[in-house]
């Protein structure tokens, strides 16, 4: 027997009573798990999330997708690999670390490298598992025998081998140069790392003291006036590293300023002599037109300093502090910030303050701290990132010629636009958390050799002496980019069963934000080591964002716990009203009423399930022919239906629509099957329903669970081994996915608009639903009528239905546009003429209205020569179908 089967199915619909449930059985039966064979593969490999990390909206909403892409291949007869793992996510795992040890009094700088390393590990176990088992309350079916992580063993092993290949190729160098600094972090990041905020500060007009007279005087050919005063402005919103300038620099071509250039000004308080140099560099509108030049703490001014062969003057200390080169030990061993404040008072103080203004910019933090990034030159590895794409045009060719497919598209143009504007990739990281960079130096920092062990540096470079190993480790992001390769052990055993059956992947899930740090570079690894694409679908998820168009995030306290959600609403729930409103590259307006319509649709699915279970079921001899047949029809009905379905979602998946395909999916079974299909077939009160009716309903049912699977696992499981027996071991997750089939067409659309609008009619009314009709259906075609009578009888309790095509709205008789036809009702009720008259006189003004801007897209010869021919044809059936209904409308105008 299955856990809990028949043993729910008359109660209440309660999630939490079987989602842990069913989960624990499918990983018992091992559903989940893959294995070579000779089937079609389908492989998805999760974004890592960081091994420091907690489930947040972003992860629910990536994960689900991923889910279903999974559940619906599983279904489908592949076989399916959705490999699971963590990454080690060095900068933010170490900072935790550090935390921790401070919390015990232990300092980072009292413990040896594998001191510390002891404990990051021991981190690591205790809480790096967490994120992945919060992923399974969500339903996630991955693989977790195939868990990775980005620092176990064979993939660091692949990560040092990428390393000294890249290096022997000539594609890694060393060198001295400008980064972004993390003083919090105390490393290096990458542009990519570094997020740019916008905040309020001053901007700092400051005098420079000139050395020497200054001999201009008069105006310009344009009437400005010439630089006449004993000194310079220049205007900086950091004055602490006025201490490291060693130029103050002007256009050759402004003329306010050209009689000073080769002179000299004074650095305040420190008075260090620094020459007035000339550079196109400096625009002349911008600030005062002369720019103070820090080669140390300013990319641009680092670039122009090796320009004009400038002085470095580095005061700040890997932590942010000033140091002594700064020369004012009043500020020495300060914060930065501090200095900031202070030297900005003492400045004004000496008399060195023109003005201060009120001034926005944007400021670069760490994306792992938050701390504010300074510019630092230290010699760091680099990936050369333009040889590396000369050597693997196939990066930007496969996404471009869509080999690659992008969803949405338009994410080509941003990458596109990346790859042509590229810079080389900072690899090394001043951590202990990561991979050891492989490089071995002697006692003087000279590079020796790289290599994986000491004993192969020793032998690569033949030197005796003592051999020291790089300190830093590599960026993290240097280990995912092997992802789709190393986690299938592509580097370690390059023709193992696993990478030649699994490799390329076929589907990967992101986030738009990490198309740089991730998929671009796993496109570069597969081309390199490969020779092929890692993947052939990317799907970006839009970022979830509050109804105030916020990013969700903890420091806004705007994010719900999404195991809270889970525990008030249902995994299904969640993942139902996430996706709901998540296409592809949208960014998602999240608002619980969402998830609360997800549960909604579950308690609307349990509902019909124990409608149809309540059932008596009797043999077809216990019914007439007229009841056969007409429950017959109705099943034959649905399963058109259904099958219309079917192809649209297969179309909707093809365009990675899976959020269109779900809304398609919800109304099939909200409308059509739980509004319509029961109601056709469900037997009058605490009457038997024919047997072969009751099993083409459990059919309709199984078939609409196994389509929704995907998207809700869990009440799917539930009610499918519940409607039948099943056997032990049997889940739904690996039943066949409906197909498209070959079924007799059936037709109800004008009966359900006949029953609506006499349901409306009977509501603005205020007749009693017992009081039943006489109708009169005035129609050119009354074979769908004819053929579904009982249906329309039933459901809109009609007593007596007369064709008469030529039939007119006599006293006491109201006309119901049906389509392009008419239901005639008798209403033995003393009508307002006048207000039947006007209501009708509204329909025609909206259809004429309706009628004529169909007719202007029409007349609109670029939408008839370049829209599909089907779209054309369908707005003239729309003119040709509000034709007819305003006919028949003024027909029943004139029976007034």
């Amino acid at each position: 027997m299955t856990p809990g089967s028949n043993q729910t199915e008359t109660g209440k619909f309660n999630p939490n009573s079987f989602e842990d449930k069913w989960y624990s059985y499918w990983l018992e039966n091992r559903l989940f798990h893959s294995e070579p064979d000779e089937r079609e593969p389908f492989t998805i490999v999760i974004p890592p999330p960081n091994v420091t990390g907690v489930l947040h909206m972003g992860h629910m909403l990536n994960n689900t997708i991923q889910d279903v892409l999974i559940r619906k291949a599983r279904m489908q007869g592949k076989n399916a690999c959705w490999v699971p793992g963590t990454d080690h996510a060095s900068i933010a795992t170490e900072a935790k670390v550090v935390q921790m040890l401070r919390e015990k009094g232990i300092k980072k700088s009292d413990l040896s490298r594998e001191e510390f390393l002891g404990y990051a590990w021991e981190w690591k176990e205790k809480y790096g598992g967490i994120i992945l088992e919060q992923l399974k309350k969500l339903g996630a079916s991955c693989d977790w025998d195939r868990t990775r992580f980005t620092m176990e063993e064979s993939l660091s092993e692949a990560v040092i081998e990428v390393f000294i290949d890249l290096y022997n190729k000539g594609l890694i160098y060393r060198e001295l140069r400008m980064v972004n600094w993390d003083p919090q972090g105390k490393t290096a990041l990458s542009d990519e790392e570094v997020i740019f905020k916008e905040v309020n500060s001053k901007l700092y007009f400051i005098r420079y003291e000139l050395v020497g007279q200054n001999t201009g005087s008069g105006t310009t050919a344009d009437g400005i006036a010439i630089w006449d005063k004993p000194y310079v402005v220049i205007a900086t919103t950091r004055p602490e590293t006025i201490l490291a300038d060693t130029a103050v620099c002007v256009n050759p071509s402004d003329e306010r300023y050209k009689h000073l250039i080769g002179m000299k000004v004074k650095v305040p308080f420190i008075n260090r002599e620094v020459e007035i140099i000339a550079d196109e560099y400096v625009t002349t509108d911008f600030g005062t037109g002369c720019l103070k030049v820090t080669p140390a703490h300013d990319r641009n001014d680092y670039d122009l300093g090796k320009k004009h062969g400038l002085q470095v003057i580095d005061i700040l200390t890997e932590e942010g502090f000033l140091n002594e080169a700064c020369g004012d030990e009043r500020y020495a061993g300060k914060d930065r910030f501090a200095v900031r404040k202070q030297i900005a008072i003492d400045l004004e103080e000496a008399g060195c303050i023109e003005k201060i203004e009120e001034y926005k910019n944007q400021v670069g933090t760490s994306e792992r701290t938050g701390a504010v990034i300074e510019p630092r030159l230290t010699l760091q590895w680099w990936v050369d990132m333009k040889k590396f794409l000369e050597r693997n045009p196939q990066v930007l060719d496969a996404v471009m010629s869509d080999e690659i497919r992008f969803h949405p598209s338009n994410m080509k143009n941003t990458y596109r636009h990346w790859i042509e504007n590229i810079k080389d990739w900072c690899i090394s990281r001043q951590l202990w958390w990561g991979q050891r960079i492989p490089a071995w130096y002697d006692e003087a920092g000279n590079l020796k050799a790289v290599a994986k062990t000491e004993e192969e540096a020793r032998a690569k470079s033949a030197y005796t002496g003592v051999l020291r190993q790089d300190e830093d480790v590599l960026d993290t992001w240097f280990s995912s980019w092997l992802w789709p390769i190393s986690v299938f052990d592509g580097f370690k055993d390059p023709s193992n069963k696993d990478i030649q059956y699994y490799f390329p992947t076929n589907d990967l899930v992101t986030a738009p934000e990490i198309m740089f740090f991730w998929v671009f570079r796993m496109i570069m690894a597969g081309y390199e080591w490969k020779g092929n694409l890692p993947f052939k679908n990317v799907y970006y998820t839009g970022i979830v964002r509050d109804k105030q168009r916020r990013k969700m995030s903890k420091s806004l306290g705007n994010s719900p716990d999404p195991l809270d959600l889970i525990a008030q609403y249902g995994a299904d729930g969640v993942r139902m009203g996430m996706l709901l409103c998540s296409p592809a590259g949208n960014d998602i307006l999240f608002d619980e009423s969402q998830v609360e319509q997800g549960r909604n649709f579950g308690n609307k699915l349990w509902n019909a399930f124990r409608l149809v279970k309540g059932w008596e079921v009797k043999p077809d001899s216990a019914f007439d022919a007229a009841t056969l047949e007409a429950n017959a029809k109705s099943s034959a009905w649905f399963a058109a239906r259904m099958n219309e379905v079917i192809v649209e979602l297969e179309q909707k998946f093809a365009d990675y629509k899976l959020s269109e395909a779900l809304m398609s999916l919800y109304k099939l079974i909200w409308d059509d099957f739980c509004s319509w299909y029961l109601e056709l077939i469900k037997p009058a009160y605490q009457q038997p329903i024919d047997e072969t009716t009751y099993k083409a309903c459990i059919s309709h049912f199984d078939h609409l669970l196994r389509l929704l699977h995907p998207y809700m696992p869990f009440v799917t499981e539930e009610i499918w081994q519940n409607i039948a027996n099943r056997a032990a071991g049997e889940s739904i997750c690996v039943q066949p996915y409906p197909r498209v089939a070959q079924v007799e067409s059936v037709s109800f659309a004008k009966t359900f608009e006949a029953i609506t609008a006499l349901r409306n009619l009977r509501n603005s009314k205020g007749l009693s639903p017992k009081e039943a009709f006489r109708i009169i259906i005035k129609a050119s075609d009354e074979t769908e009528y004819r053929a579904t009578a009982g249906h329309l009888a039933k459901l809109a309790n009609v007593s007596e239905i007369q064709f008469d095509a030529h039939a007119e709205a006599g006293n006491n008789w109201v006309a119901l546009a049906v389509s392009t036809d008419q239901v005639l009702v008798y209403l033995e009720l003393n009508l307002d003429v006048e207000a039947e008259k006007e209501k009708i006189n509204k329909e025609i003004e909206y259809l004429e209205g309706f009628m004529k801007s169909v007719d202007a897209k029409l007349k609109n010869e670029k939408f008839v020569a370049n829209a599909k021919p089907e779209l054309v044809e369908k707005e003239r059936q729309k003119k040709a179908d509000a034709e007819a209904k305003i006919k028949g409308l003024r027909e029943a105008l004139a029976a007034f």
